[in-house]
């Protein structure tokens, strides 16, 4: 909105004939340079400096003045955009170094593990997302369901084709089985 200002400053100054330099030496305390990047929209000029511009070029005070207020209150909500944009920044900054902290706080208690911790760890990063939930499991005193199970023992196509009446095998695979599903 400040370039709004500048414009209107601008064909007010053109409209009276003036150049910026002829228009500054008119206005006490303005130099060219100054008209310059206020008509650019670059600088805001005085209330009182945009009454005398608007007096020496025989525009309304109102046009300059208003259009001015314009452009303060667009650069108030810019201000406020610009403070939003900056806090959010601020926030994704504290974010990172927090989820930096969880890193160093992990690798810490990584350093303070026993050895049989270190190495179920390692087993646990290195399995599967199956073998993960299974372990889980485990560890928690769940009860697996019987093709889990099968599968940690790797057993699952070993005794698909074994049946309850063949012999032995149906004898194992039932005792196996019953013994691991908690069955007597």
């Amino acid at each position: 909105m400040a370039n709004k200002v500048g414009t209107l400053i601008k064909e007010a100054r053109t409209g009276a004939g003036m150049t910026q330099e002829q228009l500054a030496k008119k206005i006490k305390g303005l130099s060219a340079a100054e008209l310059g990047k206020a008509e650019r929209g670059e600088t805001e000029l005085t209330q009182a400096i945009l009454k005398e511009i608007a007096r020496t070029t025989g525009v309304t005070q109102s046009s300059l003045l208003s259009a001015a207020k314009e452009s303060g209150s667009a650069a108030k909500k810019a201000t406020a955009a610009k403070k939003t944009t900056a806090k959010t920044a601020a926030a994704k900054k504290t974010a990172a170094k927090t989820t930096a902290a969880k890193k160093t706080a992990a690798k810490k208690s990584d350093e303070t593990l026993t050895a049989a911790e270190k190495k179920l760890l390692e087993a646990y990063r290195a399995a599967s997302s199956d073998a993960k939930k299974n372990a889980l499991k485990i560890l928690k005193g769940e009860d697996l369901e019987l093709p889990e199970i099968l599968k940690l023992l790797k057993l699952d196509s070993k005794l698909d084709g074994i049946g309850s009446g063949d012999g032995i095998l149906g004898g194992l695979k039932e005792g196996l089985l019953g013994g691991l599903m908690g069955k007597k």
